[in-house]
């Protein structure tokens, strides 16, 4: 199985041009679209929402991560292996908070160029025609050269912005909810939010918080936009009250 997870939007070609490539590369191995909306050029965000969003996937799961504003200048491509899961894509940090929460960790530097490769389009170019062969079973591919660590590295520790708004309004953030006291308040905008388990626990039009599918504290708003009602963008800061030992970053 192959995993897209990209700031290209499904809007232009880039989604097609690189399953066009693998389509030919891994005829008949699935292709899972798992995000095409990351926050335009935020590999930061996308680190935190990556993941989250990766667990549960079966091992020897391969993923393309694309959100790399630095494409064609100095930065590494990298092939990491996570406890399992074999990760494609740039040195920009987008999989360093993955690979800093697995248990079994291995990285390599992708050191081979196609002589037909695009300057800036590395996601089409580089990283699938090795996503591919890694799907088929290739271990490892020519051209990979084993490293101690990716360059670029972000605290792994929960990040407590808004990370992610979804079609609803609702605003993701980098918070585990797991380790959150329920009884926390969530500060955003000027204004207290209590959690709840379901949006079908508070009044229609009233803001709260709660733990989503994929462990995350999200703020919502039951049955409106919570970036709308709160004004709400990514990257905004959310603090928690005071005494329960959270941490804002």
């Amino acid at each position: 199985m192959i995993v897209l997870f990209t700031d290209f939007s499904l809007h232009d070609p880039y989604v097609g041009q690189l399953k066009a490539v693998l389509a030919q590369a891994c005829p008949g191995q699935p292709v899972i679209d798992l995000l095409h909306i990351v926050p335009a050029f935020n590999a930061h965000a996308g680190a935190h929402l990556f993941s989250a969003l990766a667990q549960g996937f079966p091992p020897g799961t391969v993923f393309i991560g694309v959100v790399d504003p630095g494409v064609g200048s100095a930065r590494d491509a990298l092939v990491i292996e996570a406890d399992g899961h074999y990760l494609v894509g740039p040195d920009n940090g987008l999989f360093s908070v993955r690979m800093q929460r697995a248990a079994h960790v291995r990285c390599w530097r992708i050191d081979r160029r196609p002589p037909d490769c695009s300057n800036t389009f590395h996601g089409r170019d580089i990283f699938a025609p090795i996503a591919a062969r890694l799907a088929q079973g290739e271990r490892m591919p020519e051209g990979l050269t084993l490293i101690d660590a990716p360059q670029v590295l972000f605290d792994a520790s929960d990040l407590a912005r808004i990370l992610y708004i979804d079609h609803y309004g609702n605003a993701w953030t980098g918070l585990r909810g797991p380790g959150i006291d329920r009884q926390t308040q969530l500060q955003i905008a000027g204004q207290a939010l209590r959690h709840a388990n379901t949006f079908a626990e508070v009044p229609k039009g009233q803001p709260f918080w709660y733990v989503n599918s994929s462990g995350l504290v999200e703020i919502a708003v039951n049955r409106d936009s919570a970036a709308e009602r709160l004004g709400l963008r990514i990257g905004d800061i959310v603090r928690l009250s005071p005494g329960q030992g959270q941490r804002v970053h």
